[in-house]
């Protein structure tokens, strides 16, 4: 079994099927890509991966075991984070308090967290920001402190969502050289990306759904020579 496994997930809001039946595993230290047009269910396979839905059918395994059904702060402790498509930091408190925040998941007690939030500050260069108050950060910023509070958290797995939507391109730069680093410390990723240049460089296999189901997979090369992905972006011929 893969490293975290998706066997025959559904996914229903009273009589939509948000997704149907979508199975694929993501092996340990690899860059996976979830790429489909505006409504495919991409967000909605990350809320049930990480416990905001429970899936209507099928199931969710990580490490071996089932966790379909738990709470999100479950997951999380057991080492799957995410980052959301619309940034929220704690807008009141500064960049480094938003990351302690986060350490206080794993360590046991302020001290701890403060250290582990400062080289993970550092880490993503946002240490020259941690006085900020995080709500004046730009948005390349606020994306940057997305990433930092999930790897605050010690994940084993980074799910993103369209962590580089709205960048220009020293940030999209600076994003990609993150991505690369997190990789290097052996955790494993799967992305929403609609930048399909970004999610074309980085990914070691592209997962594409559409209206709610897998309708491809495979490496970049293949997903970009895909007759049924290009018709689902572009329409038919």
């Amino acid at each position: 079994m893969s490293f975290l496994e998706i066997k025959k997930v559904s996914m229903f809001f009273g009589g939509l099927a948000a997704l149907k039946d979508v199975s694929f595993g993501i092996t340990k230290g690899e860059i996976l890509g979830l790429i489909g047009p505006n409504g495919a269910g991409k967000t909605t396979l990350f809320n049930v991966v990480n416990g905001f839905y429970k899936p209507s059918r099928g199931d969710v395994f990580f490490n071996d075991i089932t966790i379909s059904g738990h709470k999100p702060h479950e997951i999380c402790q057991r080492g799957i984070a995410r980052t959301f498509q619309v940034v929220k930091p704690l807008q009141r408190m500064s960049v480094l308090d938003n990351v302690i925040a986060s350490a206080l998941l794993r360590t046991g007690n302020r001290k701890q967290a403060e250290v582990a939030a400062r080289d993970i500050l550092h880490f993503t260069a946002l240490d020259n920001d941690r006085e900020v108050i995080s709500r004046g950060l730009p948005l390349g910023k606020r994306k940057r402190l997305e990433i930092a509070r999930a790897l605050a958290t010690q994940p084993e797995i980074l799910l993103l969502d369209e962590s580089f939507a709205g960048l220009n391109p020293s940030e999209l730069d600076a994003s990609i050289g993150i991505i690369g680093k997190i990789r290097e410390r052996g955790i494993t990723i799967m992305i929403i990306e609609h930048h399909m240049k970004v999610i074309m460089s980085i990914s070691d296999r592209i997962v594409v759904l559409n209206y709610g189901e897998k309708i491809a997979e495979g490496t970049p090369q293949e997903i970009r020579d895909n007759g049924l992905v290009v018709e689902a972006y572009l329409g038919e011929a």
